[in-house]
């Protein structure tokens, strides 16, 4: 019993890279994407003289926060081992609860907040539990729950956008030099994810339980319910991010953040973060963000259609996976 007990320990230490190994990785891969959006930013200047300006940057900057902030809490759920197609809907779902709340039904602006936070945090709940508890892929749940969660939008809205007016304007709006809170709120988020992930018990059971979880059973930790913290935390950031939404266009719109699923999981392959489980990091994360956005920004300077912006993106993103793939292998063949 006790060598049956020593042999997965044994196993978790060889697993785990030596940390000197993994901070040089995370140098190397934070370099590589600095220098695909300094790739990026070249040959959109060439392509475009109205790329390259303050504007443009600020811009990126404030359309960003609601994709950043998801894209935390995706990148937490994907380490643990897990996959969620639905924070779109959910997102939009936050933002309708929000609206109605505050405009149909006239409560205070302060517990529509809270409410849609609470929305958003059920539907992550809902997620885990039967992910984990009945052991259905995430890939299958979630895909159920987008469905879900966007026919209650229409319902909520009557298929209607909700006008919030001047209510949540200031926080979107452009601040001290051009940049709005929300973006500096994103950036907060960014932070304090990637203090979690990296310096607390938390992150690194996800990190372990998405590298070898029969590993952490033998280990002695329950995968249970850190699982379906992943999956509550990226449904709390959903609604976080509703209300980044809604303070960008004082409004709460049932068709928004269709495919913010596809971008929010492409920012975090981008970043590092494997799909296998047990590798990511929230800074990486946000760059790929910025990678996104920037592609996204520069088509649009060049007057790309909506075809090609979506043909572009998808090649980015498969090409993301095909390399995460790759690079899953390749550590597989060095063990």
């Amino acid at each position: 019993m006790r060598d049956a007990m020593v042999q997965p320990l044994a196993a978790s230490k060889t697993q785990n890279p030596n940390p000197w190994k993994s901070y040089g990785a995370g140098i190397l891969n934070s370099c590589t994407l600095i220098f695909v959006l300094i790739v990026l930013v070249l040959i959109f200047s060439q392509l475009s003289d109205r790329f390259l300006s303050l504007r443009t940057a600020i811009s990126i900057a404030n359309q960003i926060p609601a994709l950043t902030i998801v894209a935390v809490g995706m990148t937490f759920v994907l380490i643990a081992g897990g996959i969620d197609l639905s924070v779109g809907s959910v997102l939009a779902l936050c933002s309708v609860v929000l609206g109605v709340l505050a405009i149909d039904k006239e409560w205070p602006l302060s517990v529509a907040l809270m409410a849609a936070v609470c929305v958003g945090a059920m539907c992550g709940l809902t997620n885990g539990i039967i992910c984990v508890q009945l052991r259905i892929p995430s890939f299958i749940v979630t895909l159920g729950m987008l469905e879900i969660a966007r026919g209650a939008t229409y319902y909520f809205a009557d298929s209607k956008t909700k006008y919030l007016g001047s209510s949540l304007e200031w926080y979107g709006a452009s601040g001290t030099w051009g940049i709005s809170p929300a973006f500096a709120f994103a950036l907060g988020i960014v932070l304090i994810g990637q203090v979690v992930l990296t310096r607390t018990i938390l992150g690194r059971y996800w990190v372990t339980i998405g590298t070898n979880e029969t590993v952490a059973r033998y280990s002695g930790i329950d995968p249970r319910p850190y699982r379906i913290a992943a999956f509550v935390i990226l449904g709390m950031l959903c609604g976080v991010g509703a209300i980044m939404h809604c303070s960008l266009l004082s409004s709460a719109d049932p068709n928004a953040a269709i495919g913010l699923e596809l971008s929010a999981i492409a920012a975090a392959v981008i970043g590092g973060t494997s799909l296998m489980g047990g590798r990511g990091s929230v800074i990486q994360t946000f760059l790929g963000v910025l990678v996104i956005a920037v592609l996204q920004t520069g088509l649009s300077s060049v007057s790309a259609s909506d075809p090609m912006k979506r043909m572009v993106t998808g090649g980015v993103i498969v090409l993301a996976v095909a390399a995460d793939v790759l690079r899953h292998r390749r550590l597989q063949s060095v063990r």
